[in-house]
This record gives structure tokens, C-alpha cells and sequence, in this order.
């Protein structure tokens, strides 16, 4: 069973839950806005992939913060905090099988190469 994080309204996270469906591939859905998000899961997820990975500095959240927080970002540590306080600045979806990430973000190559077709 796979793990789905992320939140209902994003476009990147409707489309990966419309491709489980599709695929009728098995998952739960975890929303960061009702649920959180540990700090244990954003460190074991920030071992595996990386926080340039992570943490999305496309998105609009992350255009809106002040430079001087922008700034601040040395460290794992301070991407992880950022992410713990603000979780829409998480990738989304982070999809998750046990304790292993399977994929950040939406690419429906890249999920027929993960989950099959």
C-alpha cells in the first residue's frame, strides 16, 4: 500500500490520486493540512531525497516568504524546520511505500516507470 502526502486542492496531487484511481493502484491519502506532518518524516524524507528536492522553491509560497527567511536556508536542518512550520512548501505529492519515497512530485513517465502501467 502506498502512501499519498500532500494536500486535496493541488493540482500536482489531483492528478497523481486521479492516476492511483485510474490505475487502480491501492493508497492512502495523508493531508498535510489536516493531519501535519512530523518532523521525524520531513528528516527520514529529507535523507532519502534531499531537501533541494524537497523543498519547493517554485512554488508561490516560497516566492512570497521575505528574502531574509529565503536567506536563513543553509542547512537541511533549516530547509526542515521551514518545511515543519509551513508544510506548503513540501513538493507535492511525496508518495511513500513503507518507509521508502517512491516519488515527489507528478510525472506520469516517471510513475509508469515506479507503479507500472
Amino acid at each position: 500500500m502506498y502512501t499519498v502526502y500532500g494536500i486535496p486542492n493541488c493540482d500536482s496531487v489531483k492528478k497523481a490520486l486521479d492516476w492511483f484511481k485510474a490505475h487502480h493502484i491501492a493508497f492512502e491519502f495523508h493531508d498535510y493540512k489536516k493531519k501535519g506532518i512530523a518532523e521525524g518524516q520531513l528528516k527520514k524524507w529529507v535523507r532519502q531525497v534531499g531537501s533541494d528536492i524537497l523543498l519547493n522553491k517554485k512554488s508561490t509560497t516560497w516566492r512570497e516568504l521575505d528574502e531574509a527567511i529565503k536567506a536563513s536556508i543553509a542547512s537541511d536542518a533549516d530547509a526542515i524546520q521551514l518545511m515543519r512550520k509551513n508544510t506548503s512548501l513540501i513538493k507535492r505529492p511525496v508518495i511513500e511505500q513503507g518507509n521508502k519515497v517512491i516519488e515527489v512530485g507528478f510525472d506520469e513517465a516517471s510513475y509508469i516507470t515506479s507503479f507500472g502501467s
